[in-house]
């Protein structure tokens, strides 16, 4: 395991979320980040930084050393006077395991790392845009969240330079689904160079089918047949076939 300098921001709501970075022999910077646990899943490796100037950006925004500390290629962080158990000390393992559920989703963490050459971040600017005005047409049909995501904001000035960037933020049950919807369409989308993590309070990495993600639909108070139409506009379900539409379309053929 290579040594990482360890870096922490407490937010608001009393809630905190790590980054680690540390440099590579080949003059690369591996960065990763999520939610404070034993697991940072979120990974990505930059060209042309130099590690103290990055380190400088992240204190600015309000993160805190915390360590120097090992972090092995899964992510698992090992804090220096902490030794992981070895196979010899775990448990046997249970014959007959129970089935423990898994913890209610409380509120998802979402990043997005753009370090994609320019004619890419020009196009991630567009397709932010479209995708917004989608959603925007979509919500006006809606009724409104309780509360506004201040991503919407952020990812348009961001991608009005066109330049690199890392933004980072929180979705709350009170900003209703769509933007989780609307990150989960662009993360589909590929962009290279644009890492683009969504996961919940847990650290568990969510996916883009929307079917095994029952507890994150839960979370917003809705279910899979409710955004179904959305998710399809935004390309995240295959339109459903109406067999009663097509038929009605068809001559007879009887004789």
């Amino acid at each position: 395991m290579a040594a990482w300098n360890l870096y922490r921001h407490h937010n608001s709501d009393g809630s905190s979320k790590d980054w680690a970075v540390r440099s590579n022999s080949d003059g690369s910077i591996t960065t990763r980040w999520g939610k404070t646990a034993d697991r940072l899943p979120g990974v990505s490796n930059r060209y042309g930084l130099k590690q103290p100037d990055i380190e400088r950006q992240k204190q600015a925004k309000g993160y805190v050393l915390v360590a120097e500390v090992d972090i092995d290629v899964n992510g698992n962080v090992v804090v220096p006077g902490k030794t992981p158990a070895t196979s010899s000390q775990l448990p046997e393992p249970d014959a007959n395991p129970e089935s423990v559920p898994a913890p209610p989703v409380e509120a998802l963490y979402w990043t997005i790392d753009c370090h994609a050459k320019q004619s890419i971040r020009v196009e991630l600017g567009i397709e932010i845009e479209r995708l917004i005005g989608v959603i925007q047409s979509v919500s006006d049909q809606q009724s409104k969240p309780e509360q506004d995501w201040d991503g919407w904001q952020q990812l348009i000035d961001t991608t009005l330079n066109a330049e690199t960037f890392e933004l980072s933020g929180q979705i709350k049950s009170v900003h209703g689904v769509l933007p989780w919807l609307f990150l989960l369409a662009l993360k589909a989308k590929g962009f290279k160079g644009a890492d683009i993590d969504i996961a919940t309070e847990t650290a568990r990495d969510l996916s883009a089918d929307l079917k095994a993600e029952q507890d994150v639909l839960a979370f917003f108070g809705t279910d899979l047949d409710s955004i179904r139409e959305t998710a399809e506009i935004l390309g995240l379900l295959k339109p459903r076939l109406n067999l009663a539409a097509a038929m009605s379309d068809t001559d007879d053929c009887w004789f």
